[in-house]
């Protein structure tokens, strides 16, 4: 097995007195690891500038946002703990969580559905939220009466949103 350089004892040191978990460990030393390969320089005579060159990198790669962010808790981590550069870890930004888009069911998608449940409240429940755009606290609250079956109208949404 290769020597283990002083950096890195030190950084699993540090890591171990804080009970990191062996998996944690072993992910924050290989994101340094890849850093530093990366500039083909030690992590400690890299700074804030080069983190970032890195960041770029990174995501210009399609890395994901949950590996992206464990690289960054990593080289924040390295940085604020290890190498006791307080000023730095605040000014490496974690990433976003993306935001997804709401699957949109098709009209046969949406048929099939209701037609699965086997309730009939339940599915008149359903078919009046899907059909009317109600939330499910509307449509929970929702009553008889509140269904003007002449005109098709729902008398109790209000268009407050």
């Amino acid at each position: 097995m290769a020597e283990m350089s002083p950096l890195r004892r030190r950084m699993v040191e540090d890591m171990t007195v804080r009970n990191l978990s062996p998996a944690t460990q072993r992910s924050y030393v290989h994101a340094v690891a890849r850093f530093s390969r990366y500039f083909g320089r030690s992590p400690d005579r890299l700074d804030l500038e080069d983190v970032r060159a890195f960041q770029v990198h990174l995501v210009a790669r399609g890395i994901s946002w949950p590996a992206l962010n464990q690289t960054v808790c990593a080289l924040r981590f390295f940085y604020g703990v290890t190498l006791r550069h307080s000023e730095i870890p605040e000014q490496i930004p974690y990433a976003p969580e993306p935001r997804k888009l709401p699957v949109v069911l098709s009209a046969e998608e949406v048929v099939w559905f209701l037609k699965a449940v086997p309730s009939l409240k339940t599915r008149t429940a359903l078919t009046t939220a899907y059909a009317a755009g109600l939330r499910a606290s509307e449509t929970v609250s929702l009553k008889t009466g509140d269904i003007d079956s002449g005109r098709m109208v729902n008398r109790s949404i209000r268009r407050s949103r």
